[in-house]
C-alpha cells in the first residue's frame, strides 16, 4: 500500500471516529413521560421508552449546583448528588457533548477563563419567540406548580437569612477544557453555534431555576429543543410544612410528575453511566409503594391517589398505574411494577398479557408486601371463562394470595356495616378504629369460608341477612411476604374516617413500617 493512500485511509477513519462521524458516540437514553389516560381525564400513564441521542449533537446543562446556599439542606444535597453528576458529565464530555456550566450570578469567579470565553464569543442569533431572561410559569401552559414554596426551606427553624452564600459552582464539579460556562441565553446561541439540538438539563431547583433560568427547561422547549431533565440528579426547593404536606421527595416526586406531563421527558443518570442505577439522596428512605387500579365499579382510580397522597406521601414513594381507557388486556406503564416495594391492588377481571402478569408473580415471589381492596379478590380472571388468545389468568389469586373465598356479593340495596372483631382489637391495623359497628357502603361481599392462616379483623353484616362476613384480614402469601385485604373500598368509603385509617393501617403494616400518629 502507497503511502498516500495509507495517509487518506487514516485521515478517513479518523473522522469516523470523531463525534458527528458515521461511529460517533450515541446515548442510549430511557425517556420517561406522562401521558392522559383520557383527554381531560386530569390521570396520567407514565411511560417509557428507548432513545438514542448523538452526543455530539448533545448540550449538558448544569443549572446553580452552587457551592453554598441559604437553606442548609438544599446545600447538603447538592453536596451528596455532586460527585454522582461529576461522573455523569466527565462520561458524557468523553463522548462528546458539549458541558455547559451554569452557576448563576458567579460570573466574575470565572471571567477570562477560556471557558467563560467560549461562551461569550457565541454570536446572538434572532428568534421567533423572544429569549426571556426569566421564564415564568404561564397559566395558559401548564397549571400551577403542585408544591408551595412560600417558605421553600425544610431546615426546621434552622434557614439562615435568604442571602447570597454561594460563590461559585461546587468544585466536586470539574471544568474542563472545551466545558463552557454562562448564567444567560449565551446557552443557546452556543448550542445553536454548534448545531445542537438535543439538552439534557440537571441540577437545581427543579420547580425554580431548573425551569425558569434563561438556559431553563420553559425557555429551550419554547425554543424547539428537544429536552430531557436528568431526574435523579436534580432536588426541590419544598418545604414539607407547606402544602401538600408531604415528604420532601415525595415533593420532587410531584414536580417531576409536572414536568413529565407538561414540559420534556426525564432520564436517569444510569443511562448515561450505563451502570443501570438511579441516585438517591442518602435520607431518601421512602418503600416504593405502587398503586394498580384497574376496575369499572368503585372509581378507585379517583380515590386512590388523593388518599395515597394525603395519607401516605409523608413515608412513601408513590407510583400509580392505571387500566387503559380503551384496552381492558393490558395496563400501560406496568414495568413500575417491578420496582415496588408494596402493592396496592384494585383491579378487577383483567386478562394480562403474561409479561405484565408475571410482575405480579414476580413482587409476590420474592416475598414482597401486597395490600388489596374490594375487587382484588377477582382481578385476573372471568369467572368460569377462559382467558383471550394470547392473555394469561390468575384462578386462585384470591385463595393463595389474600386467603379468602369470594363467591359473590350481597344485594346493593342493603345497607351494610363493619365491626372489629374482638379477638384482634389490638391489632396494629386497628388503631384508632371505633369499638363500635361503623357504617360501610357498597354491597357485603361473600368470603366465608376464609383460608387457614388468615387473621379475621373485621366482620360486617347487612341489613335482614343474618349471615356475617368477614371484610378486613391478614395473611402471608406463598412466598413469605404479608398481604392485608379488605373487601371494603367503595367510593363513599373513602369519605368515612374509620374506613380510611384501616386502609393507611394496613399499608404501613404491611410494608413493615411503624405508623406516625395521626
Amino acid at each position: 500500500m502507497s503511502h498516500t493512500l495509507f495517509h487518506r485511509l487514516s485521515l478517513a477513519a479518523l473522522w469516523l471516529a470523531l463525534p458527528g462521524g458515521l461511529f460517533a458516540d450515541s446515548l442510549k437514553l430511557q425517556l420517561r413521560s406522562q401521558t392522559e389516560t383520557a383527554p381531560g381525564s386530569g390521570r396520567y400513564h407514565t411511560l417509557t421508552r428507548p432513545a438514542e441521542w448523538d452526543a455530539s449533537k448533545t448540550a449538558i446543562v448544569i443549572c446553580d449546583m452552587w457551592d453554598d446556599h441559604y437553606c442548609r439542606n438544599s446545600a447538603r444535597r447538592v453536596a451528596e448528588m455532586a460527585p454522582r453528576m461529576n461522573e455523569v458529565i466527565r462520561k458524557a464530555r468523553s463522548q462528546g457533548a458539549l458541558i455547559i456550566h451554569c452557576p448563576s450570578g458567579c460570573m466574575d469567579k470565572y471571567e477570562g477563563t477560556p471557558q467563560r470565553e467560549l461562551a461569550k464569543q457565541a454570536p446572538k442569533i434572532e428568534t421567533t419567540v423572544p429569549l426571556e431572561n426569566w421564564c415564568h410559569l404561564d397559566e395558559t401552559r401548564e397549571p400551577p406548580m403542585p408544591v408551595k414554596v412560600e417558605q421553600p426551606c425544610d431546615d426546621a427553624g434552622q434557614i439562615r437569612d435568604r442571602v447570597r452564600f454561594y460563590t461559585r459552582q461546587i468544585e466536586t464539579l470539574e471544568i474542563a477544557e472545551g466545558d463552557a460556562v454562562t448564567d444567560s441565553a449565551e446557552a443557546y446561541y452556543l448550542m445553536k453555534q454548534r448545531g445542537i439540538g438535543q439538552v439534557i438539563v440537571m441540577g437545581v431547583h427543579t420547580n425554580m431555576c431548573v425551569l425558569g433560568r434563561p438556559f431553563g427547561i420553559r425557555q429551550l422547549v419554547r425554543q424547539g429543543m428537544t429536552v430531557a431533565l436528568m431526574r435523579d440528579l436534580t432536588d426541590t426547593m419544598y418545604n414539607p410544612a407547606e402544602e401538600p404536606y408531604v415528604n420532601h421527595f415525595t415533593g420532587n416526586d410531584l414536580v417531576l410528575a409536572h414536568i413529565e406531563r407538561h414540559w420534556c421527558p426525564t432520564v436517569t443518570s444510569g443511562d448515561i453511566l450505563g451502570d443501570g442505577l438511579t441516585y438517591r439522596f442518602p435520607e431518601d428512605k421512602r418503600p416504593h409503594l405502587v398503586i394498580v387500579t384497574a376496575e369499572d365499579e368503585y372509581q378507585t382510580e379517583e380515590t386512590l391517589p388523593p388518599f395515597a397522597l394525603k395519607e401516605l406521601g409523608k413515608d412513601f414513594q408513590i407510583s400509580v398505574v392505571y387500566g387503559h381507557a380503551d384496552d381492558r388486556s393490558t395496563l400501560p406503564g406496568a414495568e413500575v411494577i417491578g420496582q415496588a416495594d408494596i402493592l396496592l391492588l384494585s383491579v378487577r377481571r383483567r386478562n394480562l398479557p403474561k409479561a405484565q402478569l408475571d410482575l405480579f408473580r414476580a413482587h409476590l415471589a420474592e416475598g414482597r408486601p401486597l395490600v388489596g381492596i374490594r375487587t382484588a379478590s377477582h382481578p385476573f380472571h372471568q369467572r368460569d371463562k377462559a382467558p383471550p388468545a394470547g392473555l394469561d389468568e390468575w384462578q386462585d389469586f384470591d385463595p393463595t394470595i389474600l386467603g379468602g373465598h369470594y363467591t359473590g356479593h350481597h344485594g346493593n340495596d342493603l345497607a351494610t356495616f363493619a365491626q372489629v372483631v374482638p379477638a384482634a382489637a389490638s391489632h396494629p391495623i386497628l388503631a384508632g378504629l371505633p369499638a363500635t359497628e361503623f357504617k360501610t357502603f357498597g354491597s357485603l361481599y361473600q368470603n366465608t369460608p376464609l383460608q387457614p392462616g388468615t387473621t379475621p379483623l373485621l366482620t360486617g353484616r347487612a341489613d335482614s341477612i343474618a349471615q356475617p362476613e368477614p371484610v378486613a384480614w391478614t395473611h402471608t402469601a406463598p412466598g413469605g411476604g404479608r398481604v392485608f385485604y379488605t373487601s371494603l373500598g367503595h367510593r363513599d368509603d373513602f369519605a368515612v374516617q374509620a374506613f380510611r385509617d384501616l386502609l393507611r393501617n394496613g399499608v404501613y403494616w404491611a410494608a413493615g413500617i411503624e405508623r406516625p400518629a395521626p
